[in-house]
């Protein structure tokens, strides 16, 4: 490690006091920090070793559950279960809530997490990552149970995300701000390496599948005009920058700049991306970093969820264009 080097577990001691961070909660990111590290050593070898592609198995979404995706929901559950800190557990893969095993103590904390958010992508080498959010358990329950999980995304004490790519990068906020580490594989330690990030204000991009233009209603489609129609004040228009993995979208659009859009269609108005899993935490970052989450009518994180795979439009960026994005959703523009 070079010298003025700060790891993942130095901030955290570091900022303990000043941000009030239980040591229940740096516990948890450390090991988060830990089971990425093995599925980033997976991802960076999955063209050398039997682990790239299709397991055989459909996910309760009803998507093909890739080698990885199981390797990933395997190592976190396995980092985590033991630690006696966690409730439960429920992510994208599993039909129900994971529940602690009764050999391991329990504790106050519920984590939510997508394994391998972009896993569709892992056979063409784009960036992938994981998801992750954690809450207060606010049942009586010991163990923990659905009602655990089915919180709005304002009661999140930590979340973030790991994205696998050119490097592998930890971003995350306990409510202090956004903070990116970046791993040295020299040393296998996470370095800060974006300290408060910020999301620009200026929106240059937008990331949206355009494929589906004529599945939206026409206030969409208005909005993907306005970002495509020439304006020198506004700096539109702006640049389509669509990689299709949810993790690699955001993460480009929180340093440069830009909108991320999944919006419903007229044959899913519910929209397809999961409000536990991807909406909340990732708007969480967004509103940590300056930016905004929203469906189009509503705050992302107000949403009280109904189920834990939900599903919701995911509209993600500068608060301004956010705002901006609802007037035309709502037919005010």
């Amino acid at each position: 490690m070079s010298m003025g080097a700060v790891n993942l577990s130095r901030f955290l001691v570091e900022h303990e006091r000043q941000w009030g961070i239980e040591r229940g909660l740096q516990d948890l990111l450390n090991n988060i920090a830990f089971a990425s590290k093995i599925v980033s050593r997976e991802v960076n070898k999955a063209g050398l070793v039997e682990i790239l592609g299709l397991t055989g198995e459909t996910n309760v979404q009803g998507e093909e559950v890739q080698k990885l995706d199981m390797f990933a929901e395997e190592t976190f559950i396995h980092a985590l279960e033991p630690l006696g800190l966690l409730a439960i557990m429920t992510d994208e893969e599993q039909d129900e809530i994971i529940p602690i095993p009764d050999k391991f103590p329990t504790g106050p904390y519920v984590f939510l997490f997508d394994p391998l958010d972009g896993s569709s992508n892992i056979d063409a080498n784009v960036s992938i990552g994981t998801i992750f959010a954690i809450y207060r358990k606010i049942s009586k329950a010991e163990r923990g149970v659905l009602e655990d999980c089915l919180q709005p995304g304002n009661q999140i004490e930590m979340a973030g995300y790991v994205i696998y790519g050119s490097s592998t990068m930890l971003v995350f906020s306990c409510g202090h701000g956004v903070h990116g580490f970046t791993l040295d594989p020299s040393c296998g330690e996470f370095l800060l390496s974006h300290p408060d990030i910020c999301m620009p204000e200026k929106t240059k991009n937008f990331s949206v599948n355009e494929g589906n233009y004529f599945k939206w209603e026409k206030n969409i489609r208005n909005y993907i005009d306005y970002c495509k129609t020439p304006d020198k004040e506004s700096g539109r228009p702006y640049s389509g920058r669509y990689i299709g993995s949810l993790v690699a979208d955001f993460h480009r659009n929180l340093l440069y700049g830009g909108i991320f859009l999944y919006p419903g269609t007229k044959d899913k108005p519910g929209g397809k991306l999961r409000l536990l899993y991807e909406g909340n935490p990732l708007s969480y970052i967004a509103e940590q970093a300056g930016g905004a989450g929203t469906t189009g009518t509503e705050r992302i994180l107000d949403i009280k969820p109904d189920t834990i795979h939900q599903r919701i439009p995911l509209i993600i960026g500068p608060k301004k264009e956010c705002d901006i994005y609802d007037k035309f959703a709502k037919g005010k523009i």
